[in-house]
């Protein structure tokens, strides 16, 4: 393993757990499909699972975006939305539990998505704690200043158990984490926002969300072009479809067809969408990665008829709780 990606919220501007008829009318659903395919024993339910799609079963997930990378040496988090409090479970289990452990997380931008499980990290809370945050954004300490301070939360900044360290990063000069490089580049976004193209042992991981997309040729991109070159595995923002992006312009989010030009074109191995929207049910979801797989076989066709460079990309949807291993 070089990289290991994991998705811990893949849902977009608010978190969206179901609502217990949601969940009653799921499993009443796979219930009657399992009788309907003619399954009658316990041993044929995982068989069966594994039939259904996301939009049938698990469904996308409902936490909205944490991104935890991991190499063999290195760890360390995208995001702080409503997906990093799991993530906080898990590390309080090692040297977090212990007040030794320490923490490095990374900001894109700094709207209340990416930011609203911070107060629920519970490795903030441990003294002996070292917690390193990271942004382009020089407002990145008011920021944690807002989140820690009453009336909207009961603990301050100052009564936080662990050591708060804030690092500044410089636009589209690499960062070294242990072995991994980092590099912020400029997405599309109403507020500044950066992705990161991270790097170890040749391989590429790019992460492009939130990201409206306005700029998609090479010249367009210009110095940000970088980001989406050469990767073997790119997170693109997809909250709308094709026809609610061009009706929601300046919201400053994409559809996946947008991802798809620009990866065929640069030469990406694998694309996954995420930041669903969400006021989108499972099903729109998954109607919207079908408009998004048409658009992918059209644009082929006419790419290879017109005799340019077709490159074939393996892509999805991100589910919460997706890893990928590079």
């Amino acid at each position: 393993m070089s990289l290991k990606v994991t998705v811990h919220g893949a849902r977009g501007s608010l978190p969206s757990p179901y609502s217990p008829k949601q969940v009653e009318s799921r499993v009443r659903s796979v219930l009657e499909g399992f009788l309907n395919a003619g399954h009658k024993s316990t041993n044929d339910v995982e068989g069966y699972l594994k039939t259904l799609h996301p939009s049938q079963y698990g469904g996308y997930g409902g936490n909205t975006p944490c991104i935890e990378v991991n190499s063999e040496k290195t760890q360390f988090i995208i995001d702080g939305g409503s997906g990093i409090r799991m993530v906080g479970y898990d590390l309080m289990k090692g040297p977090c539990g212990e007040g030794q452990g320490e923490v490095h997380l990374f900001f894109t931008h700094f709207h209340w998505d990416h930011l609203i499980g911070l107060p629920f990290f519970v490795p903030l809370f441990v003294p002996g704690n070292t917690i390193h945050v990271y942004a382009v954004q020089p407002d990145l300490p008011e920021i944690f200043k807002t989140l820690f301070r009453k009336p909207t939360f009961p603990v301050a900044l100052e009564n936080l158990g662990a050591k708060v360290v804030y690092h500044r990063l410089e636009p589209r000069k690499a960062f070294l984490l242990g072995d991994i490089s980092i590099t912020p580049y400029e997405l599309d976004h109403p507020d500044p926002c950066w992705g990161y193209r991270i790097e170890h042992q040749k391989k590429v991981f790019a992460y492009c969300v939130d990201t409206e997309c306005l700029r998609v040729t090479r010249q367009e991109l210009g110095p940000d072009l970088p980001l989406y070159q050469g990767v073997d595995l790119m997170i693109f923002d997809a909250q709308y479809t094709l026809q609610e992006s061009i009706e929601k312009i300046n919201w400053g989010h994409a559809a996946a067809s947008l991802g798809i030009e620009i990866a065929i074109r640069e030469g990406a191995k694998k694309v996954l969408f995420m930041h669903h929207d969400p006021a989108s049910s499972d099903e729109k979801v998954a109607k919207a990665e079908e408009q998004a797989r048409n658009f992918y076989e059209a644009r082929l066709k006419i790419l290879e008829k017109a005799g340019e460079p077709a490159h074939r990309v393996d892509w999805g949807f991100a589910t919460e709780g997706m890893v990928i291993k590079l």
